[in-house]
């Protein structure tokens, strides 16, 4: 209040208000052009602390602060910019200045239980030196801890006891940077022998930062009063005569107020603290120093300049390109005396298990994932599964113990408690403290909790059943050759084609071709677009309470359409029904249960496309917690090795196929595949047969047509038949026989000659004695049966 109404008065007489203490950021809001702030601005330090956190990567930051202006000034710019930088600000810790060492030690052993390690403390020397002190007594200044002091004690480290400083090993700061020259240290000579003769009970006492912003702070005030050429026209016009000296409408107006006022912010020169230069009223920063308390004193780390970020060395010279690596610095000794960088967070080991909240299922609905099993002997469950032993293994790759409890998501009964997003919500709510499962990463979920990198393979897809095209086509035995080959086949020698059949390999291509056609499988999917299940009102199935319901609304289906399951064995059913008997006709999951679902089913089902993106099964935490980067990075480590491919095969191991002797999966041919080939065969050999008759009856027509009423058609019958049965001596074959047999009457070496063919034969010449498969047809009829008696 005070310096409001002072800067007030100043503005309103037309008077400079200079300051080289103040640096709360609330004075500029009064936007006096009045005055000037020759001191850092507190927000000044802000993206400086930020760069450094974001340097080592640290993703929760705890800020304690003095309950007062100059605590509240700073830090809603500090967490705003953390947060800005993706820097999570779980707890913000105000003590009063008044606090008691008690209230001290309760604050901190409040947060000694919470999980985060990298605290930020802003507040004066004096409450800092016992904050750190208890500290130091109840454990919180050993390896792990990261604490960090703004300038408000920064400033002062020169100023502290030994015994604080003790304390504090290991503390870093940020603090404006003032060059060591030669002027600086003249002046700090004399200033103090100055002091010792003024205040001789007063020993091993320094400069600070503010007793050097006070010097410059006159200088400028000084050359300002020089530039306007002032003499001794310092007066102030009264406006009216009043009696209340409070009464700021009233008050006079400086005469060169205005010329002094425009002199000081043009002033320019090389101070004490380094480039003097005035800005909208403020003290320009130029450069920041990291220090840190080592051995009993300080130790510098590194620079931050606004051009460069961090540097190790204070250079301008060189490309300004701002950095944020930690490289950029010099090694840092941490609390507990170690190199060792924190990793910022840990569970604490006097505070309680991490609280993992796992689905329940029933005994049938995938307890591959995850299973849930009463152990009546401890009074406990003991929870396995696939995404379970996934988890186990990424503890084990952890660089550090993570002490945890598996807790159902159960009612009293041992149903499920509610739905997956149910159970999510229980870790924004603070209920759970992860959730380990088979949870998929989705956007509306990942709005209030964070997710690790998915574990599994992502997306939803659909599921149809297929059939086996094999046995439906009864002219498969066409296929292995074009309908161009065969026309040409047709119109060709069929004596001809059997020679191309054998000379040029056709053959066994065509009997290879064949092989494959009606052995190897060709299943086919029986639908192949989600268009034509919402056209044809076809029903559809998805996993009882998964997000994959709002999928399927989302492209059009009607709720009437959406049948739900909880098993592999019960979606199989559904399939089986089909819609006309409140079944359905495809089914719509997500890839590690599609997968699983396969696997029992074999070849009786198949994935097609359309496949929906989403993030896979993921382990969920709450929102900036920084166990989610070291669990993905333990994630990269399993899924690229050899360990879970092994919890894979432990629970998804290949299984004898429940639906193995179905038709699908056999590759036995029946009739279906041949009866073409045989109804050709089969017309062939009838036609052949018919072609014959009719030729035997022709020739033998005066039998059956003689006009002897006295013949019975059965012995007309009965000659035919004798006729048929006998030898037919003109038929190729037989005469063949005949002359082979006088050959070897007539030689004694038992030569053959060459057969020629009948004359009344319909065959040409044999080319070969070794086999013959002739047909000989009757042609004459023997007189022997010309008059037939009774």
């Amino acid at each position: 209040m005070e310096a409001d109404f002072v800067i007030r008065l100043g503005d309103t007489a037309h008077v400079p208000i200079v300051t080289f203490s103040a640096t709360s950021p609330s004075l500029t809001s009064l936007q006096s052009p009045y005055f000037f702030q020759i001191a850092q601005n507190d927000l000044a330090q802000v993206k400086v602390i930020t760069t450094f956190v974001q340097a080592f990567g640290w993703k929760e930051v705890v800020l304690i602060h003095v309950d007062n202006s100059f605590g509240e000034g700073v830090i809603p710019s500090l967490t705003n910019a953390l947060q800005q930088a993706y820097v999570r600000v779980p707890y913000l810790s105000a003590i009063s200045l008044s606090a008691t060492d008690e209230a001290i030690t309760i604050e901190l052993y409040k947060l000694m239980n919470m999980p985060t390690r990298v605290f930020l403390v802003h507040m004066s020397p004096s409450l800092g030196s016992r904050l750190f002190t208890i500290a130091r007594q109840i454990g919180m200044m050993g390896q792990g801890y990261v604490w960090i002091v703004t300038d408000g004690m920064a400033n002062f480290f020169n100023s502290l006891n030994s015994s604080v400083m003790e304390a504090m090993e290991g503390v870093l700061g940020a603090r404006p940077y003032v060059p060591r020259t030669k002027e600086l240290g003249d002046f700090k000579a004399r200033w103090k022998r100055k002091f010792l003769l003024d205040n001789p009970t007063l020993v091993d006492v320094n400069l600070n930062i503010f007793g050097i912003w006070a010097y410059d702070a006159t200088t400028s005030l000084a050359m300002a009063v020089e530039n306007v050429a002032i003499t001794t026209n310092f007066g102030i016009q009264v406006r009216n005569t009043s009696s209340n000296l409070l009464d700021l409408e009233n008050f006079g107006i400086a005469q060169n107020g205005e010329k002094l006022r425009e002199a000081l912010s043009n002033t320019r020169f090389r101070g004490l603290s380094g480039d003097f230069n005035i800005l909208g009223g403020q003290l320009q920063a130029s450069a920041f120093e990291i220090i840190q308390v080592n051995g009993g004193g300080e130790r510098r780390v590194g620079f931050w300049t606004p051009q460069k970020g961090l540097s190790r060395n204070l250079d301008t010279r060189g490309p300004s390109i701002y950095s944020t690596s930690k490289n950029n610095l010099s090694p840092i000794i941490w609390p507990g005396d170690t190199y060792s960088i924190p990793k910022g967070w840990e569970i604490p080991t006097n505070g309680r298990k991490l609280r993992i909240g796992v689905p329940v299922k029933d005994k049938n609905s995938y307890t591959e994932f995850v299973k849930i099993t009463p152990d009546p002997v401890t009074n406990s469950t003991v929870v396995t599964g696939f995404c379970i032993d996934v988890f186990k293994a990424l503890l084990d790759v952890l660089p550090y113990a993570l002490p945890y409890e598996f807790i159902p998501f159960a009612k009293p009964n041992g149903e499920m408690a509610g739905n997956y997003n149910e159970l999510v919500s229980q870790v924004y709510y603070g209920v759970f403290d992860a959730v380990v499962g088979d949870t998929t990463i989705i956007a509306n979920r990942s709005n209030y909790v964070d997710f690790t990198m998915p574990y599994t393979e992502s997306g939803v897809t659909m599921v149809v059943l297929v059939k086996d095209n094999r046995k439906k086509n009864a002219w498969a035995f066409l296929k292995p050759l074009t309908w161009d080959l065969w026309g040409t086949s047709l119109a060709s020698n069929w004596h001809k084609l059997m020679v191309f059949f054998l000379n040029h390999g056709v053959c066994p291509y065509y009997t290879a071709s064949l092989t494959s056609l009606l052995t190897v499988e060709q299943l086919r999917p029986t639908i192949t677009d989600v268009n034509q299940l919402i056209k044809n009102r076809m029903n559809v199935g998805y996993l009882k309470g998964s997000f994959v319901y709002g999928i399927l609304k989302d492209l059009g289906f009607q709720d009437y359409q959406l049948k739900t399951y909880e098993s592999p064995g019960e979606c199989n059913e559904l399939f089986r029904k089909g819609t006309t008997n409140g079944g359905i006709d495809a089914a719509f999951d997500e890839i590690p249960y599609v997968k699983h679902f396969l696997g029992i089913y074999c070849s009786k089902y198949a994935m097609v496309e359309p496949r929906f993106k989403t993030g896979g099964f993921g382990y969920v935490f709450p929102k900036g917690s920084p166990m989610v980067a070291d669990i993905s990075r333990a994630i990269l480590n399993v899924t690229q090795g050899d360990k879970m491919r092994a919890i894979e095969n432990a629970w998804f191991k290949e299984s004898s196929c429940v639906e193995s002797n179905t038709e699908i999966s056999s590759n036995s041919l029946g009739l279906e595949s041949f009866w073409g080939l045989f109804l050709v065969a089969g017309i062939a050999s009838l036609l052949a047969l018919l072609i014959f008759a009719l030729t035997f009856l022709y020739q033998h027509r005066d039998i059956w047509l003689h006009n002897n009423p006295d013949t019975s058609i059965w012995t007309r019958i009965g000659i035919l038949v004798k006729i048929f049965d006998e030898r037919d001596s003109s038929c190729h074959t037989f005469k063949k026989s005949e002359m082979q047999n006088r050959s070897e009457t007539t030689s004694p070496h038992h030569n053959l000659g060459v057969v020629e063919a009948s004359p009344s034969s319909h065959f040409p010449p044999s080319p070969s004695s070794q086999t013959e498969s002739n047909f000989c047809f009757y042609e004459d009829f023997s007189p022997d049966y010309g008059d037939v008696k009774p």
